[in-house]
């Protein structure tokens, strides 16, 4: 699919008026989860990094990393794009230790956390706790849901990006988009029922160029990819390949 075909939603998301508010990560949006990958932790996750904010902004593309808790303060002091913890529990600053509070992400000098991936689970409340929290500390959220029941309720806590991912298709080799196309469609269609600010993103085997313009003819404002450059041996070509999508 050629990358001169801008999808309607991608358009309409140009014509959004412009925003100064602190959880606006920027549209169309890559954000990039290294998880917990041996290659994209210390010095792996600052390389890729760095290459995505030049292949980035080479491509006018919004782009955001989430690198494992260690790495998050010397990612966000040293990189020009928005860092984003990978968790966030949603309980006060205090006696909790091995927990990471929103304070503890703002302090990182991160601009917010992915809430609820499959990998690391929240109930509803915790969901919207941590989305309030995050907010009122001008942080974003990025929600995960797992599919579109999900993606409706979670929307209710009205975060900045939902990002529907069918846990059964992360890391797999078929992307979301061509094995599950309505679940992206549907899911955009019920968050902007509950929340028409919410920017939906997709994820779970998104690889190429190919799956990223299909998730915005989908009606996606961007997409969330973990292995496909986390562990790739050439991370820079797989972020432009990625880019190349949009």
């Amino acid at each position: 699919m050629g990358t001169s075909m801008p999808s309607v939603l991608a358009r309409s998301a140009r014509t959004r008026p412009p925003t100064t508010d602190p959880t606006f990560l920027g549209s169309p949006l890559l954000v990039v989860n290294l998880k917990s990958y041996a290659e994209a932790l210390g010095t792996g996750a600052e390389q890729i990094g760095a290459l995505l904010g030049v292949c980035g902004r080479a491509a006018g593309v919004a782009v955001a990393i989430a690198p494992a808790t260690t790495d998050l303060r010397d990612l966000a002091t040293t990189l020009s794009i928005p860092v984003l913890a990978q968790h966030v529990d949603p309980v006060d600053a205090g006696a909790h230790t091995g927990y990471t509070v929103p304070e503890a992400v703002q302090a990182a000098g991160a601009r917010g956390s992915l809430v609820n991936h499959s990998e690391h689970p929240l109930s509803r409340a915790q969901v919207d706790a941590a989305v309030r929290r995050l907010g009122k500390l001008g942080l974003s959220a990025v929600v995960c849901a797992r599919d579109v029941l999900a993606a409706a309720r979670l929307s209710r806590s009205k975060p900045p990006y939902l990002a529907i991912e069918p846990p059964e298709l992360i890391g797999g080799r078929r992307s979301v988009t061509t094995a599950r196309p309505k679940v992206v469609s549907e899911s955009v269609d019920a968050v902007h029922r509950v929340a028409p600010r919410t920017r939906v993103l997709c994820g779970a085997g998104v690889h190429d160029r190919r799956d990223v313009a299909r998730a915005l003819e989908l009606g996606s404002e961007g997409v969330l990819v973990a292995s496909a450059v986390a562990t790739s041996a050439t991370p820079r070509a797989a972020i432009e390949e990625l880019l190349a999508g949009f």
